[in-house]
């Protein structure tokens, strides 16, 4: 039994060394001017293309940073496995949430898209605003003619 338990704790040692060793650890600043200056280029992007764009910042084992930018309204979405927390930092927009997404197609594994979202809450963002959508709840975000939107994701894995 003793060598059971010297195993047992080798092996705990290892694997928290190891582990930590593993993953390079840093840490991130954007200030709310820096993100806004980095996103001119999407509203360029989102105006040659569907009314969006965005980019990813930084990646991590389990989230990742987006910065994202919207001239027109989306089309409804569901994610999954990962969780959308918005930090709105220009614009204004209509953000559904819940109810069930019309016309779903999968784009991407874990990733359905679809025309609408039907029957979900109407919620009302500006800057400033904070915002967690959970895994595997429909949504779509809504402006209005001449209005824009730039946001700041972080999208957190969840396994369900």
């Amino acid at each position: 039994m003793k060598n059971f338990e010297r195993v047992f704790l080798l092996m705990v040692f290892l694997m928290s060394v190891t582990g930590i060793f593993a993953q390079v650890m840093k840490s991130d600043h954007w200030s709310h001017d820096e993100l806004l200056v980095r996103a001119q280029h999407l509203r360029e992007l989102a105006a040659h293309g569907d009314g969006s764009a965005s980019e990813t910042l930084e990646k991590y084992p389990h989230h990742y940073t987006m910065l994202a930018f919207r001239d027109k309204s989306g089309g409804g979405e569901l994610h999954e496995n990962f969780a959308d927390f918005f930090t709105i930092l220009d614009g204004h927009a209509t953000l559904i949430t819940g109810g069930e997404l019309v016309d779903a197609k999968t784009t991407a594994p874990g990733e359905l898209r679809g025309s609408s979202v039907k029957g979900g809450a109407q919620q009302e963002l500006k800057a400033g605003d904070e915002v967690h959508i959970p895994a595997g709840m429909a949504h779509q975000m809504l402006l209005r003619q001449g209005e824009t939107l730039t946001y700041f994701v972080v999208k957190v894995e969840e396994k369900r």
